[in-house]
């Protein structure tokens, strides 16, 4: 390993990363290592890394070279491995046109949650598309302190648990992962939101991201929420033959949601690159033990 690994930091509605470019897979991202660079004190600080890859130079995704260059290889500011971060995969695209290995348009990124098609706007804007949705049956209970809610059980390729409540304070602090039951809904944990409504088609959310805590936005929960709401609303796509559009309010901006009748979500929102430097490896090292 040199002494020095360059990294980036950017954001997606405030979800931040430290971007670690290596195409050739050569950086070993421990646990600890990751969770050392997302130390907002003692680290460069970050919800999640994204550990920016050649799919071919990476076992998990050298399946998917054909189909997409670049693999996401993301991972939860604890050092948790994620399937899959909406908000994550727009940076990613933006470092992409950042460094110059793509341009505006489309293009494909590989993913744990599979390969997601992408579209960099003349705008700035970035859209997603995220796949399906699947709708676990079975209920599911949400609880802060001595309250429980009801939660819509959505899978975006990652868990989430989406309650409608009376106001986003009811959530609490959202330091601790919210209780949920019965246990069997998410054996490997959940993302839990908890959302109001601020006008037609337009909601708001709080979230408890799995492994990072309460972030300032969830682009893979902006979408479970957008469907959990459109099948509240009596507005399933597959149903009406029409696309839901909905607009996410999360507390580091906005994002727009389309769940088209063939099931196929689409996210769209911002995406900014902040700074770039170098990691000395020295304290990285260090910082990992």
């Amino acid at each position: 390993m040199s002494t020095r690994i360059a990294f980036l930091k950017g954001h997606g509605t405030e979800n931040d990363f430290v971007i670690v470019p290596d195409p050739e897979n050569v950086i070993d991202l421990s646990p600890a290592t990751v969770a050392a660079l997302c130390d907002r004190r003692a680290g460069i600080g970050g919800d999640g890394v994204l550990h920016v890859v050649r799919s071919a130079a990476h076992p998990e995704a050298e399946e998917l070279a054909a189909e997409a260059e670049w693999f996401m290889d993301y991972r939860n500011g604890d050092g948790s491995i994620a399937e899959m971060c909406g908000n994550g995969v727009r940076v990613f695209a933006r470092y992409l046109q950042h460094a110059g290995h793509v341009t505006e348009g489309d293009l494909a990124i590989a993913t744990r949650g599979g390969v997601k098609s992408v579209h960099i706007a003349k705008n700035g804007d970035i859209t997603v598309g995220m796949g399906g949705a699947r709708l676990p049956e079975g209920d599911v209970t949400v609880s802060v302190g001595e309250r429980s809610w009801p939660a819509r059980n959505v899978n975006m390729g990652n868990p989430h648990a989406v309650a409608f409540v009376d106001d986003l304070a009811d959530a609490g602090d959202l330091y601790a992962a919210p209780p949920f039951s019965p246990a069997s809904a998410y054996p490997h944990g959940v993302n839990v939101e908890f959302v109001v409504d601020r006008g037609p088609r337009h909601v708001a959310m709080r979230v408890h991201e799995r492994g990072s805590g309460e972030t300032r936005s969830c682009g893979t929960g902006a979408c479970a929420v957008a469907v959990a709401a459109a099948r509240r609303d009596g507005a399933d796509p597959a149903v009406t033959g029409t696309p839901a559009t909905y607009t996410v309010d999360v507390p580091g901006g906005t994002l727009v949601i389309t769940e088209r009748p063939d099931g196929e979500i689409e996210m769209t929102g911002p995406a900014v690159i902040v700074a770039e430097g170098e990691i000395d490896a020295k304290w990285l090292e260090s910082a990992a033990r």
